[in-house]
C-alpha cells in the first residue's frame, strides 16, 4: 500500500495516541485501588498494543489481515465498592476511569476522521475496526463505572 503525505501523517498521530494510551493504562493498571480495574486496565492496554503494532505495519506500507486478536475485555460485573460510599480509593478510581473515557473519546474521533482520509478499502477497514474497539473501551469503562456508583464527567 502506498500512502499519501496526509495518510502518513495521520497514522503517525495514531500511532502517537497509541503510545499514550499504552503509557496511561499501564501506570493506570498500577495505580488503581480496585484489582477488578487494574484486570481491566492491563487488558485494555494489551488491545492497545495490538493497535500500535497494527499502526507500525500500515506505516511500512501493509495492512495486516483482521484476525480475533485478544478478547475485548470486560467489565468487572460485580461491583467492588458500596454506591453510597466516598472513600479515598473510590475517588481516585474514578478520576482514572473518567481520564481513560475523555482519552478514549479523544483517539476514538482521531479514528473517525482518519476512516474518511485513506483510499484503501483496507486500510479503512482496519481503521474502523480499532475505532470500533476505542469505542467498546470506553464502553466498558463506563460499565465499570455505573456498577461502582461512580458519575461520568
Amino acid at each position: 500500500m502506498l500512502l499519501t503525505q496526509k495518510e502518513t501523517t495521520l497514522l503517525q498521530d495514531m500511532k502517537t495516541q497509541e503510545e499514550v494510551c499504552i503509557e496511561k493504562y499501564n501506570k493506570y493498571s498500577n495505580d488503581a485501588c480496585d484489582a477488578g480495574l487494574q484486570d481491566l486496565f492491563s487488558s485494555i492496554e494489551k488491545v492497545e498494543r495490538q493497535h500500535l503494532d497494527t499502526i507500525n505495519k500500515m506505516m511500512a506500507g501493509t495492512v495486516p489481515p483482521m484476525t480475533g486478536g485478544p478478547a475485548s475485555p470486560k467489565a468487572p460485573t460485580k461491583a467492588s465498592y458500596n454506591l453510597g460510599s466516598d472513600t479515598e480509593s473510590k475517588k481516585n478510581d474514578e478520576f482514572l476511569c473518567n481520564d481513560s473515557l475523555s482519552m478514549e473519546k479523544h483517539v476514538s474521533s482521531v479514528y473517525d476522521t482518519s476512516i474518511f482520509e485513506f483510499k484503501d478499502t483496507q486500510a479503512r477497514d482496519m481503521l474502523n475496526h480499532i475505532q470500533k474497539e476505542e469505542q467498546e473501551h470506553g464502553d466498558q469503562i463506563s460499565k465499570y463505572m455505573e456498577l461502582n456508583g461512580m458519575t461520568v464527567k
